[in-house]
């Protein structure tokens, strides 16, 4: 048996260097990793940009910023990671650099997918894993990768969401803090998706508005900055009770103000699985259509769910289908 699986207490990096929501996704990872192994350290290799939302696991123990590792110069990118004492990495999102250095760096073991060509060379285990003819959700996918670690059985969602370990530090600055009141439930909606989901629509979100009653609703607009562009105008024609928060958050603000409210409306997109990961009300809207069904990408969560279309597209949700869903959360 390798030297590797007698440690009890190994280093083991997480590679997942894309967007918010996929990085969620792959959270779990570290839980099982620590079931695993109890004793070891898990690091996280991701982008600057995500470093927030993986601060907020405890079971992720460092993170290593791949936008300043890719920032040093050619040799001496492997030599950082040599002096990480890295034992084990599992290229969650196969990445041909990543791979690369991995291997220049001499780590032990080095798990990545069989569809890579360039896995065949850089990884030393490889798993079989073919994402788009499945049927399990994309954190279930994840975890598969750990089979060469032991984890024999694919967890169901349930066993998932029953080992999030969300733990967030940050406090709301008084401003943000204001805008969720008491006396009504502070519903998020997030109807942008940066081209990462399906979108509803600007005319459903507004048709929905006017359904839920104000005097029950406290209702809130979020979306990045360049979001703020393309939504302005829009929110000048909903009811003067509506906040505008649209670029006015950065993302650790905004993990801990989604923290803290009550609810959470989106396609699927980052802040739909940042919501469903915090354990508040969270509501996704999705087509039927392969490979952003839900059966993939639905949010994850102790209150999390969806509604499916039926179809390639959305029109069959209806605003009074999502506001007869919202209600029931009061």
């Amino acid at each position: 048996m390798p030297d590797f699986y007698q440690t009890k207490t190994p280093h083991i990096l997480i590679s997942r260097v894309d967007a918010i929501g996929d990085v969620v996704l792959t959270l779990p990872v570290a839980a099982y990793i620590k079931k695993l192994f109890p004793g070891a350290k898990v690091s996280f290799l991701g982008r600057t940009y995500t470093q927030p939302v993986i601060n907020t696991i405890t079971s992720i123990d460092a993170f290593l910023n791949y936008d300043e590792l890719k920032k040093l110069p050619d040799n001496e990118q492997a030599e950082y990671l040599q002096k990480q004492n890295i034992d084990a990495v599992i290229h969650v999102l196969p990445n041909k650099h990543i791979a690369k250095i991995t291997r220049q760096a001499g780590i032990k073991l080095r798990i990545g997918t069989t569809n890579r060509v360039f896995h065949w060379y850089t990884c030393n285990k490889l798993v079989k894993l073919s994402r788009k003819k499945s049927n399990l959700h994309e954190a279930q996918l994840n975890l598969i990768l750990l089979n060469p670690l032991g984890l024999k059985h694919v967890p169901s969602l349930q066993d998932i969401v029953a080992h999030n370990n969300f733990h967030n530090k940050a406090e709301l600055t008084p401003a943000l803090a204001a805008v969720l009141v008491n006396d009504r439930f502070n519903l998020i909606i997030h109807p942008k998706s940066h081209g990462s989901g399906m979108e509803w629509g600007l005319d459903n979100f507004a048709k929905l508005i006017r359904i839920l009653p104000a005097d029950q609703f406290n209702i809130i607009i979020t979306g990045s900055e360049k979001e703020k562009a393309l939504l302005t105008s829009w929110i000048e024609t909903l009811p003067a009770t509506v906040q505008d928060m649209t670029g006015q958050m950065s993302l650790e603000q905004l993990i801990t103000f989604i923290s803290k409210a009550d609810g959470l409306i989106a396609s699927g997109t980052g802040p739909l699985h940042l919501a469903a990961m915090t354990g508040i009300n969270t509501l996704g809207l999705f087509p039927s259509l392969r490979p952003i069904h839900p059966g993939r990408w639905a949010p994850i969560g102790k209150k999390a769910g969806y509604i499916e279309s039926g179809t390639n597209n959305l029109e069959t949700i209806t605003p009074f289908k999502v506001a007869e869903k919202v209600k029931t959360w009061i």
